[in-house]
C-alpha cells in the first residue's frame, strides 16, 4: 500500500515557518505595488518583506526572543540607512515600519501562529487602505469627532483598568468597574447612533435621527422633536416618528445595560422589554411610513458623538441611586428600592434599572423583585417624557405622542403580570 501524504499540522516547525513566510508574502506584495520606480523606488518590495520574515521565523527557532531582537535590530539598522536615503523626496516611515513589524511577526508566528496571521491580514488592510484613511481622517471626519475617538480610547483603555472591580462604599453598593462599563456602554451607543446619522445621511428622514439620538436621551429628544415640530409645521409628522421611535432607543438601551449589569435581572425582565419593545416600533413604524410619504429632508446632523459631561453625570447618578436603594433597601425593604427606582425614573430609566440589577448582582435583592421596581422606573420616566411632549410640542404634537408612550409601557406591564401568573 502506498502511504498517503500527511498534511502539516499547525503545532509543526515546518508550517509555522512556512506560515512566517506567507505573512511576508502578503504584507509584501502590497508594498510591492507601492514600491515605485527607478532610483528613487523603496528599498523594500515583496522578495524582501518575505525574507525579513521567515528570517524572524528562523531566529526564534534557532536562538529564541534574544537572536529575534538581534535579527529586528539589524532590520531596523538596514531600513535607517534606506529612509536616509530617501528621505527628501519621501518622508514617510510606513515602509520601513512595516518591515520591522513583520519580522517580529515571522517571530510571532513560531509561537502563536494564529495570532500572527491574524495581525498580518490587519497590517494588509491598512497599509492597503491608506487613501482611504487619509480622505477619512483630513476630509470626512471633523475636529470634534476625532476628539470624542481619543476621548473614548482614554475612557476604555486608561480609566476602566483603574476602576477598582468590588463594591465599596456604604453599604457595599457601588462597584466602580461595573458602573464605569455601563458608562462606556452608553457612550458606545450614542456613538454608534451618530455614525448611523453620518453615514446614512439625511434622506432617511426625522425618524432615523430620532431613533439614534434617543440612544443619548430619549426625553431630549422628545423635547427637540416637539420644539421642531412646532417650530416647523410641515416637519410635524416626521417629527413625531422620531419622537416614538426614540422609545424604542429606550428598551434596547435598557437591555443592553441590563445585560452588562446582571444577567439573570434581564431574564427575569425578558417578556415586558419584548413587547414593550415590539409595540413601540409598531407604532413607530407606522407613523415612520406616514412620514416617510411626504419626503421631508432635514439637515443632517453634526456635532459630537457623546457628551463626556453627560456620561460622567449618568455615572455619578448611578452612583448615587444605587446608595440611595441600598440604604432604602436596609430600612424599608423591597418597598425602599421601589419607591428609589420610581423617584429616579422621572430623571433616567436606565440609571434607576442599573442600580436595581445592581442590587441583584450583589446578592441583595432577588432576580424575581427586580422587575416592579425598574418598571415603577420606566412608568415615572414616561410621565416625564409626556410632560416633555405637552410643553415643548404642543398640544397637536402631544396627542400623537402620548398614545404611543401609554401603549408602551401598558404592554410592558401587561406583558410583566402575565410573567408573574404563570
Amino acid at each position: 500500500m502506498i502511504a498517503s501524504p500527511r498534511m502539516f499540522s499547525m503545532g509543526e516547525p515546518a508550517f509555522r515557518l512556512a506560515s512566517a513566510l506567507a505573512i511576508g508574502l502578503l504584507i509584501g506584495a502590497e508594498r510591492e505595488r507601492r514600491k515605485g520606480e527607478g532610483p528613487l523606488r523603496s528599498a523594500a518590495g515583496i522578495r524582501t518583506f518575505a525574507l525579513a520574515s521567515l528570517l524572524g521565523g528562523v531566529s526564534v527557532v534557532l536562538g529564541g526572543n534574544l537572536l529575534l531582537a538581534v535579527t529586528t535590530g539589524v532590520i531596523a539598522a538596514f531600513c535607517i540607512v534606506a529612509y536616509l536615503r530617501t528621505h527628501e523626496q519621501d518622508p514617510g516611515l510606513t515602509s520601513e515600519a512595516a518591515l520591522v513589524l513583520t519580522a517580529l511577526l515571522g517571530g510571532l508566528a513560531q509561537r502563536q501562529t494564529a495570532t500572527a496571521s491574524a495581525l498580518a491580514v490587519v497590517v494588509t488592510v491598512v497599509l492597503a487602505a491608506r487613501s482611504r484613511l487619509h480622505h477619512f481622517v483630513s476630509r470626512v471626519m471633523s475636529e470634534e469627532e476625532l476628539t470624542d475617538a481619543l476621548i473614548f480610547a482614554a475612557v476604555i483603555l486608561v480609566v476602566l483598568p483603574l476602576m477598582p472591580n468590588r463594591y465599596l462604599g456604604p453599604f457595599g453598593a457601588i462597584n466602580p468597574h461595573t458602573i464605569w462599563k455601563i458608562v462606556i456602554l452608553m457612550m458606545s451607543i450614542s456613538a454608534g447612533g451618530y455614525i448611523a446619522v453620518r453615514l446614512l445621511g439625511p434622506r432617511f428622514g426625522l425618524p432615523i435621527a430620532g431613533l439614534a439620538s434617543g440612544f443619548v436621551s430619549s426625553t431630549a429628544t422628545i423635547g427637540a422633536m416637539g420644539a421642531l415640530a412646532l417650530r416647523e409645521p410641515a416637519l410635524a409628522r416626521s417629527a413625531v416618528a422620531g419622537a416614538v421611535l426614540s422609545t424604542v432607543a429606550t428598551i434596547l438601551q435598557m437591555t443592553a445595560v441590563l445585560a452588562a449589569t446582571n444577567r439573570a435581572t434581564l431574564y427575569e425582565m425578558r417578556f415586558p422589554l419584548v413587547t414593550a419593545g415590539i409595540a413601540a416600533l409598531v407604532y413607530g413604524a407606522i407613523l415612520t411610513f406616514l412620514s416617510v410619504r411626504q419626503k421631508t429632508a432635514p439637515p443632517a446632523q453634526k456635532g459630537r458623538a457623546f457628551s463626556l459631561k453627560s456620561a460622567v453625570f449618568f455615572a455619578g447618578m448611578i452612583a448615587v441611586m444605587l446608595l440611595l436603594s441600598a440604604a432604602l433597601n436596609s430600612q424599608l425593604g423591597k418597598a425602599g428600592v421601589l419607591a428609589a427606582a420610581a423617584v429616579a425614573g422621572f430623571a433616567d430609566t436606565h440609571s434607576a434599572a442599573v442600580s436595581v440589577a445592581s442590587l441583584v448582582a450583589a446578592g441583595r435583592f432577588a432576580a424575581q423583585d427586580a422587575v416592579i421596581p425598574i418598571l415603577a422606573g420606566l412608568t415615572t420616566n414616561t410621565i416625564a417624557k409626556a410632560a416633555v411632549a405637552i410643553s415643548t410640542g404642543g398640544r397637536r404634537f402631544a396627542v400623537q405622542i402620548i398614545p404611543g408612550l401609554v401603549i408602551v409601557i401598558a404592554a410592558a406591564w401587561v406583558a410583566a403580570g402575565f410573567a408573574l401568573v404563570h
